[in-house]
């Protein structure tokens, strides 16, 4: 998988995690989809997904009345990161 990523970005009402991953074609996209859905399946964290061809948007959102993000939660966040890093994603915008 070749591709670029942003960094997790916590936003706020509601609170959540942000992230996007790019790719240069459909094949990284649906590698990184199938990884990420296994991650789910193995910690019982289902974030929100959106995807096109050559990119993937995932927004973890806080559980209400929460103040901050569970450990499940960046637990989940940063499996997605090791599999970044694991496939040479560099930072990117």
């Amino acid at each position: 998988m070749n591709a670029t990523a942003a960094t997790w970005r916590q936003r706020e009402r509601p609170l959540r995690l942000e992230r996007r991953v790019d790719f240069d074609d459909y094949a990284g996209t649906r590698d990184f989809l199938d990884a990420v859905a296994q991650f789910s399946k193995d910690t019982g964290v289902y974030p929100d997904i959106s995807f096109g061809r050559t990119y993937v948007n995932i927004t973890i959102h806080a559980d209400p009345p929460a103040t901050d993000i569970a450990p499940e939660q960046t637990a989940f966040a940063e499996r997605v990161d090791a599999l970044c890093a694991s496939e040479s994603v560099t930072s990117g915008g």
